[in-house]
């Protein structure tokens, strides 16, 4: 017996050695509930044990918005059934599938034990610390020049910097509100320029917190619609100051044709802010009609980090945050309205169904200036999109895409195909 379990032992090193098999270290050291694993491709991966002593493994980037998965916490969605929660948008993702009743789907791995050690089932080679990244330079970035401390007040990137700097929320949108009238009527006339703040402001008694440390309550109930409603309330308020950062932070950029940006760019991305803060009002008076108020839960500053990571380069910006993250809210967002409507909130459905309308809007108002860009710079805008997700956004976009929806904004699929995981 002792001499065929031998031969097992090395019958599946042979398997191993000829699959695509990682090893990554003795399973015994794998103690804690999450483990992320890094590749050199950008698409790690959290390995996961559960309380049996099982492991499982998965991408470790929510397929929403990139959100850590390796920070999440593991719940019995009843029947046995495990998933993994995105700390983020409380996504949940089975660790034996990868499927999520949001109608996501992440990638996920097969995990074996052999002799003591642990192995996954991937091409990518794995690490247990973070993989050295030397960043290519971005292709005749588009650079502001110098900017001025100050501006006068009638210019609009006066007004931007401000509200940046309001860290309350509803003074933020009442402010906006007022900025695109003038705009709109015309009692504010000039672009300006500015300075923007690193970050803009937020009240203090707001909890903000690391996204794994966000948690979630049980799906189906109340205080898990609220949840979701606060955390779609903590975006919109970061996408006011998203428009607006990309207002005053790209003023006075200067094309390689030495155009400067028409002044129809800067009416689109008020308008963009004008919606972000209607959105933000209606979600946040939705959460008081369900007995709390914005500011109750905790949040997390994850979505500026695609603002930090684009703010040297303005068709990166557009790319990542209107083209890529935008997009990905429009394909969430039949799965999420559907979360609503099986519970009977149909005040909170409607409220989505604003938005979603608003943000195809946006994704188109994102497109139409990258291609305007390309254009003007002679650049090919496909090849240029691709290069910039590939060089700024962590991993693989990933199904299921919203096709009309995103059809409707003008984005066809030869713009996000591409950058879907090839099948092993």
């Amino acid at each position: 017996m002792e001499h065929f379990e031998q031969d097992l032992v090395e019958a599946l090193r042979d398997v191993v050695k000829a699959g695509s098999w990682q090893c990554v270290g003795e399973a015994a050291k794998f103690k804690a509930p999450c483990t992320k694993l890094y590749s050199e491709d950008g698409e790690h991966i959290v390995l996961v044990r559960t309380e049996d002593g099982r492991f499982w493994a998965m991408d470790s980037s929510c397929p929403h918005e990139g959100g850590p998965l390796d920070q999440g916490d593991i719940e019995d969605l009843g029947d046995g059934k495990l998933a993994l929660i995105c700390p983020w948008h409380y996504f949940d993702f089975s660790l034996e599938t990868g499927s999520s009743s949001t109608g996501l789907q992440n990638q996920v791995y097969d995990v074996r034990i052999v002799d003591g050690k642990l192995y996954i089932n991937t091409q990518s080679s794995l690490s247990l610390y973070p993989v050295p990244v030397t960043k290519k330079a971005t292709r005749d970035a588009l650079l502001p020049t110098e900017t001025k401390l100050d501006s006068s007040e009638n210019t609009l990137c006066f007004w931007a910097r401000k509200i940046l700097c309001t860290p309350d929320p509803l003074e933020k949108v009442a402010l906006t509100k007022k900025v695109q009238s003038w705009w709109d009527t015309g009692e504010i006339t000039e672009i300006g320029e500015c300075a923007p703040p690193a970050q803009p402001s937020r009240i203090d008694s707001l909890t903000v917190v690391e996204p794994g440390k966000i948690k979630r309550g049980k799906g189906g109930t109340q205080a898990s619609r609220i949840a979701l409603l606060h955390s779609l309330a903590n975006i919109e308020q970061w996408a006011i100051d998203l428009s607006w950062d990309i207002i005053a932070r790209f003023s006075t950029v200067k094309l390689s044709s030495g155009d400067s940006l028409p002044r129809e760019f800067f009416s689109d991305f008020v308008k963009v802010a004008g919606d972000e803060a209607k959105h933000y009002e209606l979600l946040e008076q939705r959460i008081k009609e369900l007995g709390t108020s914005f500011g109750a839960l905790p949040v997390h500053n994850g979505l500026w980090q695609s603002a930090a990571e684009t703010s040297h380069d303005l068709l990166a910006r557009l790319a990542i945050v209107h083209m890529v993250h935008e997009a990905r809210g429009l394909d969430v967002h039949p799965q999420t309205l559907s979360r609503f409507a099986a519970q009977g909130d149909t005040s909170s459905v409607k409220i989505l169904e604003v938005i979603y309308a608003d943000e195809i809007t946006h994704v188109a108002a994102g497109l139409r200036w990258f291609t305007y860009i390309c254009s003007k710079e002679e650049r090919d805008c496909l090849a240029t999109f691709h290069d910039l997700v590939k060089l700024h956004f962590k991993g693989y976009l990933k199904p299921p895409f919203n096709i009309e929806g995103r059809k409707t904004a003008g984005m066809t699929e030869e713009w996000y195909v591409p950058l879907v995981k090839p099948a092993s």
